[in-house]
């Protein structure tokens, strides 16, 4: 996330989608962060299975639908790439630990009913991303995001002294998945081969979870109704589906649109928790909210203007040129 290094192709400028894959994309891409939105529904329907074995589950059958569908289009050596040096093998390893740890977590507070607390967690990520950009990569930050990066430290300190208690689902989420985002970045994988060799790594140690608890007689599979069932074996579908929409959306999109289009899952995950589960939204989190949203509210305004201002210096250049 470099400040200095937009150029014609990140900006989606050089070769602008036509009008009508445009549409397709940024319909795919809302479908993807509407389905990610609505998501603990699924997880909610499979309370009371240990978030260790739903997590393992996931990983199994995640890897078997994307190793299908990186087979498919021939992916394999795009993977043998990144396999290629014990840095790639490194760099690959930590993210598939630490979107592990994004989704023990997310899955294990939805079920506890913590889901305003994890669309918490998923707003902050955009003013996180832009805080690590600053620390790992010496960004230098504009005045704008600076003041976005004080509403959240604002917003989360008041949940803390409001509340009494420091927010680590949120904290671990948003600070999980910004790692994990800065990770990928680095790792020349596209999002389904990246996928697929993540839950690769991990997926023999989930395998050993499960075949385990299954000798227990403490496994899911064969202990819970039919529909139950179905709903474990789902989850790599699950996973996979919204991820396959964020790319087709995001190869079709300008990045100004696609980050636009991010705060759709959070907020759903909000109304999910507020409306639908009635948990509790007390002043004090009215307050925090209200200090990220305003964060938010600086970020997306920057980030409009940065595009704007990118517009207009190319089209100036093309005039010149």
């Amino acid at each position: 996330m470099t400040q200095s290094g937009i150029n014609r192709d990140d900006a989606g400028l050089s070769s602008a989608p036509s009008h009508p894959e445009a549409s397709r994309g940024a319909a795919a891409a809302f479908a993807g962060y509407a389905f990610w939105g609505l998501v603990p529904f699924y997880w909610k329907q499979l309370q009371g299975i240990d978030a260790h074995e739903l997590i393992a589950h996931r990983l199994v059958w995640s890897l078997v639908f994307v190793a299908a569908v990186t087979l498919w289009r021939r992916g394999l050596a795009e993977i043998r790439i990144a396999l290629a040096t014990p840095r790639g093998l490194a760099l690959n390893a930590l993210s598939s630990v630490l979107l592990t740890i994004n989704w023990l977590v997310y899955v294990w507070a939805v079920n506890a009913g913590h889901v305003i607390e994890c669309s918490l967690g998923y707003f902050l990520v955009p003013l996180i991303n832009v805080a690590l950009g600053r620390l790992v990569f010496r960004e230098v930050l504009r005045p704008v995001q600076i003041a976005a990066i004080l509403c959240a430290a604002t917003g989360v300190a008041v949940l803390i002294v409001q509340v009494g208690r420091v927010p680590w689902i949120a904290l671990t989420l948003a600070g999980s998945f910004g790692a994990y985002g800065l990770l990928r970045k680095q790792s020349p994988l596209g999002a389904l081969n990246g996928l697929a060799l993540e839950t690769a790594l991990l997926a023999p140690f989930a395998a050993g979870l499960l075949l385990w608890r299954h000798h227990l007689g403490t496994g899911a599979l064969g202990h819970v109704d039919a529909g139950r069932t179905l709903l474990v074996l789902s989850s790599g579908v699950v996973t996979a589906i919204p991820l396959l929409l964020f790319a087709y959306g995001a190869r079709r999109l300008r990045f100004t649109t696609l980050g636009l289009l991010q705060y759709v899952a959070p907020t759903l995950q909000f109304l999910v928790g507020w409306l639908a589960y009635h948990e509790p939204f007390t002043p004090a989190r009215a307050w925090a909210f209200a200090f990220i949203w305003t964060g938010l509210a600086c970020y997306t305004a920057d980030i409009l203007w940065k595009s704007r201002q990118t517009v207009t210096s190319l089209r100036e250049s093309d005039r010149v040129a």
